[in-house]
């Protein structure tokens, strides 16, 4: 005999007043008994009356939210989970959303304990399993460790995944960069075993609007010659965490298939250090054409950017979208959940921002100082990497590049740390995607309205 499935009842502290006074009085002792009393992330299990479990009460506080039942994916329930609301609100898929982000688990490497199951609406089914997917995929390539998500795997992954829908992909490798004029990410690259490459991604039709996605992609960053102290480079496994982004909202596009012609760019390296590792001061050459000195190594995500922005914007897309963990700047000044984002025009940042507020799924949009322009000007070279001083960090990066986005083309950088520090309900510890349900909402109305 299966178990029975355990209905899920959410309480506003309001809400559960009324529910209390219309309880029987056994009830309302052992609610009473068990402290419950509507408050977020308090529950209480409904025995019933043959000593099964029956009904599980969930407060939420003043109201529902996101990650409202999210705390649930960490308890151990005897079967499966349903919520008993109406479907019809946008809010019911977006808190069963929540309990599934809680449910993550990562165990490539280790056993890991699975959540009780939470039943679906058939009608939802679709799209809240594409955007999970999403997110989960995001997750999982952040967390594997450098070792088994080098440059390669990280191909081959994007590859997989444009083939499982019907699209194309393809990837520039090692001395072929020079070849086909991607030279920053050769220099960033070269010293690495495993080989620099530009991974591609092609899926649409030719008909649509075209968006182009780039992402970040290195594999591990030491720092390269300005090397990394130990506790800066613990996590630099995510440092392919804009590559991440960009793959799981492509996977998203093309699961729900929104009508755009997509091309994902990442370019794809390890900052490693060797004898032909790029130096602090060299001058590299860029597919834009034009010059980088080169004032710390370990801004190294920029300059391999420059050339996929470059190459993107031969493209002419309608819009162009980068995801990138960029800088250390972006964290201070606005903290590990909270990604800035960068746009040269108002419409879509406003678009952005109302999409954030949407979902859930937060931004703050930061500006494009033209003032801070001059903190990256050097004398011997179209702009430096590092720029003349470290205030104002993710303000300058997104100021250098804007430098190879092409003229006129709308465009939106959002800096992530993809990385939950501490667990909490519904963010396990470990990777994360930020941003990704919001630029997919804007995108969703932008095309098909």
């Amino acid at each position: 005999m299966s178990d029975p499935t355990i209905r899920i009842k959410t309480l506003t502290r309001k809400e559960f007043e009324t529910f209390e006074a219309e309880q029987p009085p056994e009830t309302r002792d052992w609610v009473r008994a068990n402290g419950f009393d509507g408050s977020a992330g308090t529950w209480v299990m409904l025995p019933a009356a043959n000593g099964g479990q029956r009904r599980i009460l969930c407060g939420v506080g003043d109201k529902r939210s996101l990650y409202s039942i999210a705390h649930l994916a960490n308890q151990t329930f005897k079967g499966q989970l349903e919520l008993d609301e109406d479907w019809c609100d946008p809010q019911v898929e977006r808190m069963a959303l929540g309990y599934r982000l809680g449910a993550y688990r990562f165990d490539r490497y280790k056993e890991a304990k699975a959540a009780a199951e939470l039943l679906i609406s058939a009608d939802s089914k679709t799209r809240f399993e594409a955007t999970v997917d999403a997110c989960y995929r995001v997750r999982d390539l952040v967390n594997t460790p450098s070792e088994d998500m080098g440059p390669e795997q990280l191909a081959d992954a994007a590859v997989e995944l444009a083939e499982a829908h019907g699209g194309t992909g393809q990837t520039i490798v090692g001395e072929r960069l020079l070849e086909e004029n991607f030279p920053a990410i050769h220099a960033v690259g070269r010293a690495a075993e495993r080989a620099p490459r530009l991974i591609e991604l092609n899926w649409g039709k030719d008909s649509d609007p075209r968006l182009a996605l780039v992402g970040k992609g290195v594999c591990f960053d030491s720092g390269g010659l300005n090397i990394k102290g130990a506790s800066g480079m613990r996590l630099m496994k995510k440092d392919m965490g804009g590559a991440a982004h960009v793959l799981g909202l492509a996977g998203l596009i093309m699961a729900l298939e929104l009508p755009v012609r997509l091309k994902v760019l990442i370019p794809a390296v390890e900052n490693a250090i060797a004898g032909n590792a790029y130096r602090p001061g060299d001058i590299i050459p860029t597919r834009a054409g034009k010059s980088v000195e080169i004032g710390n190594t370990d801004a190294e995500g920029r300059v391999v950017l420059s050339d996929a922005l470059a190459y993107g914007s031969e493209w002419e897309p309608d819009l162009m979208i980068d995801f990138a963990t960029l800088t250390g700047a972006a964290r201070i000044a606005l903290g590990p959940d909270l990604p800035p984002i960068y746009c040269n025009d108002d419409k879509v940042a406003s678009a952005c921002l109302k999409a954030a507020d949407r979902v859930e799924d937060p931004l703050w949009r930061m500006p494009l100082f033209p003032e801070y322009e001059e903190l990256i000007n050097t004398p011997i070279a179209d702009v430096s990497n590092s720029g003349s001083t470290p205030m104002g960090g993710s303000i300058t990066a997104a100021l250098f590049l804007q430098r190879f986005v092409g003229q006129g083309i709308p465009w939106c950088h959002l800096d992530v740390y993809a990385w939950t520090p501490n667990a909490k309900p519904g963010r396990p510890a470990g990777g994360e995607a930020q941003g990704l349900r919001a630029i997919y909402s804007m995108l969703e109305r932008r095309y098909r309205g």
